[in-house]
């Protein structure tokens, strides 16, 4: 393993300056080519302003970059990606040097010409052989070729307000919520929740995509298997099976039956998902361990009072849990020493698969962040092999952790069995699910099974389309 080893004194002047920093973040994408005869890199991962710690790390980020690599220049892009935007902002030569988007997303980006090819970036520094497999699968092309570096994984559980269970009178002994296990249980927990409390016992997403991609790990747990890929290449979609129409009918009950939702379903999407439940609006809501800083940071839930579990079972025992993340991937314009000065960022955030004083520094500095956001410092889905750097991240954690893992361990301990997002063509098939979504929560008398019926009919055109029909 390469180390670029920086002194102690120089890892020390590191850290300190990465708490430091003071600037606000620009917004504008693209990225010149040069400046003063220096590298620019056009940081689209700069937080949003409203994110004032964030963006003071990041400027402390941005200032270890000019002691290391004083050849380059670091311009803030906050870029949050969007499937209707990305194309043109790729193609006009806008889309800054690095972005963050989802692991649904590099297939789709990679095809179209849309991304960069970082193959002998990552093989010059030995970090594609530290990658999970499964993870490169997802930025490879055909050929073997890596377009992108993962800055996370995720899978999806059950994030609980712990007051609301508290005031339920649903925890246990220790101060421990008692988790749903199975759907039942879920839906009989959010009613207990909403008598005692008058708070909706589960935040439910019907407004955009998310609703789908939160229902279709509800469907897996009903035994439904959404998309088939076929030996030919082909894809069928099963959005009409018996399995998928009664995951449908749950969320049905949840509404007309249990009235334990939010008040309009059709008005939260994955931002005020968090809201409702960091505010005390709902007691439930489907997320993941890379967004804990959404209920508590964003939206001021105390850092003790946020708790997961798995997602529950099914009524026949099934339990998956969606797995995804987020990579980082690179302009389709960007130049070899832009894209090895993006690299050099990730190291100095401490997102790169080596241990240097400076991944120790930057791993430091995010936890430090975190404590002093009141955000939970608690394990990560692993998207890297390095066992000396997993040790690494693992001792950071130990050394700054702020909250009992109690809270957490039902989430780690039990969300086994994983599964990736459906193939085909997801984004689209979230679409066709919310529209379903969107009806069953606003009209008691819909036809369920022709609703999705119809979403099949929907998502089969976009499918063959894939394939060529």
């Amino acid at each position: 393993m390469k180390k670029k080893l920086v002194s102690v004194a120089l890892a020390t002047a590191v850290a300190t300056t990465m708490l430091a920093g003071c600037a606000g973040s620009g917004t504008n994408t693209g990225s010149n080519k040069k400046d003063d005869g220096k590298t620019v890199l056009s940081l689209g991962i700069w937080p949003s302003d409203d994110l004032v710690d964030d963006v003071a790390t990041f400027e402390g980020y941005t200032d270890t970059m000019k002691d290391l690599h004083p050849d380059v220049t670091v311009k803030p892009a906050h870029y949050t990606y969007a499937t209707d935007t990305f194309v043109s902002l790729a193609s006009s030569g806008n889309c800054p040097t690095i972005f963050e988007t989802w692991y649904t997303e590099p297939q789709k980006l990679i095809k179209q010409g849309l991304c960069s090819d970082i193959t002998k970036e990552l093989k010059a520094r030995g970090w594609d052989a530290d990658m999970s497999e499964e993870v490169k699968a997802l930025m490879s092309d055909e050929n073997g070729n890596i377009y992108g570096v993962p800055r996370d994984g995720y899978v999806l559980g059950l994030m609980c307000n712990v007051e609301l269970f508290e005031q339920a009178g649903l925890v246990d002994a220790d101060g421990i919520p008692i988790f749903p296990k199975t759907m039942d249980e879920l839906a009989q927990t959010a009613k207990t929740i909403k008598d005692k409390t008058g708070a909706a016992g589960l935040c439910l997403l019907a407004k955009d995509g998310a609703g789908g991609w939160h229902f279709s790990n509800i469907a897996w747990n009903f035994g439904a298997q959404l998309v088939t890929q076929n030996d030919d290449g082909t894809y069928t979609s099963n959005l009409e099976s018996k399995e998928a129409i009664e995951a449908m009918k749950y969320v049905y009950d949840l509404k007309w039956k249990y009235d334990v939702l939010t008040a309009d379903p059709t008005a939260e999407d994955w931002g005020t998902g968090f809201q409702q439940l960091g505010t005390g609006g709902a007691a439930m809501y489907i997320g993941a361990n890379d967004a804990v800083n959404q209920p508590t940071q964003v939206n001021g839930l105390a850092v003790d009072k946020l708790a997961m579990c798995a997602i529950p079972a099914g009524p026949n025992g099934d339990q998956y849990s969606l797995t995804g993340g987020t990579p980082y991937m690179f302009s389709k314009d960007a130049t070899e020493k832009e894209i090895n000065a993006a690299l050099d960022f990730l190291e100095v955030m401490g997102k790169s698969p080596v241990v240097t004083d400076t991944v120790l520094a930057g791993m430091k500095a995010s936890a430090q962040d975190r404590v002093k956001n009141g955000v939970p410092v608690i394990k990560s889905v692993q998207c890297w092999t390095n066992k000396e750097y997993l040790d690494a991240e693992a001792a950071v954690i130990d050394e700054f952790k702020n909250v009992d893992a109690k809270l957490y361990d039902s989430y780690f301990e039990n969300s086994k069995n994983i599964k990736p997002e459906e193939p085909g063509d997801a984004q689209e098939m979230y679409s066709q699910l919310t529209n379903v979504l969107q009806a069953v929560l606003t009209d008691k008398n819909c036809d369920i099974e022709a609703l999705m019926k119809q979403a099949d009919e929907n998502y089969q055109s976009t499918l063959d389309s894939l394939s060529g029909k």
